[in-house]
């Protein structure tokens, strides 16, 4: 067991959610005691562990197995097991680590770690009981949690935003359509972004919403921007999608050649991912609009 491991992560969360170690050791042990533990002179009993770890906000085994196995952050880590469940749609694992997590201090007492659960308690929120304006509600009081004096939006605010757009979607053209013209204005503005997939989601969804209000032209745009993105930063993260979309804007337009290309180019993308979900139905279009 590596107890300076542990030591160290004690001393770090207790001080991330802004305790003494005097408060840390009230009711618990004795400050000096605390302050043995985070030195990794000592290593305290399962039971001191076991209060240490519920003052901190987190599960006991959390430190063991950073003693046997260093890991990444706590908050990191719920992050990302947020982020797997929301890309397999598991809105129901999404909805069951929020409210493990919603008393955590380390989400309570920080207003970007509390974003986070926010964000995805309002996608559960919209995806389990179909309550827009609910989801709507908790991801605008998510936003306003960091967005203060309309500055620039963050990579995180935008994500959000791209959320709201969503949601939405099927119940609000006109409003998304404002929702996505001022992500884009946002996008324009951020001096960096580290997250490539956050443009494309803009350049694919705000595609998507095009379509639906008719304007197939501005659509297949925005895909190619879409497209070009992807192959300048080197990702193939909705590339698939993408062409499919161009291809569906050229059916619609009753330009059948043009559909075809971008769906056996759509094709290809997906059989390389080995992305089941579309394979089968693609192929059927293929089919479909190579008999016309």
């Amino acid at each position: 067991m590596d107890f300076s491991a542990v030591g160290k992560k004690i001393k770090e969360l207790r001080k991330n959610i802004g305790l003494s170690q005097e408060e840390l050791a009230e009711g618990v042990c004795t400050q000096a005691q605390i302050s043995k533990i985070e030195k990794g002179i000592v290593f305290p009993y399962a039971s001191t562990l076991y209060l240490i770890s519920q003052k901190l906000g987190v599960d006991v085994n959390y430190f063991f197995d950073i003693g046997m196995t260093p890991r990444l952050d706590y908050v990191q880590e719920v992050s990302h097991q947020l982020k797997k469940a929301r890309r397999t749609f598991d809105y129901e694992g999404i909805r069951q680590i929020v409210k493990a997590e919603e008393q955590n201090p380390l989400f309570l007492q920080n207003k970007v770690n509390l974003q986070i659960l926010m964000w995805h308690k309002g996608i559960s929120e919209f995806e389990l009981e179909r309550d827009v304006e609910k989801a709507i509600s908790t991801l605008e009081k998510a936003i306003s949690l960091t967005h203060k004096n309309n500055k620039v939006y963050s990579e995180r605010e935008l994500e959000i935003l791209i959320s709201i757009g969503i949601f939405y979607f099927n119940d609000n053209l006109e409003k998304a359509d404002e929702v996505y013209k001022e992500i884009m204005k946002g996008i324009q503005l951020l001096p960096h972004i580290s997250d490539y997939s956050i443009k494309t989601r803009v350049y694919y969804n705000y595609a998507r919403l095009q379509t639906r209000l008719k304007k197939i032209d501005s659509s297949i745009r925005y895909c190619q921007e879409g497209i070009t993105w992807c192959i300048e930063k080197d990702t193939m993260f909705l590339l698939g999608e993408l062409h499919y979309h161009i291809g569906y804007n050229y059916e619609l337009k009753g330009e059948n050649e043009e559909a075809l290309e971008y769906m056996k180019k759509a094709l290809i993308v997906f059989e390389l991912q080995q992305d089941d979900k579309y394979i089968k139905y693609i192929r059927n279009k293929i089919n479909e609009l190579t008999t016309r």
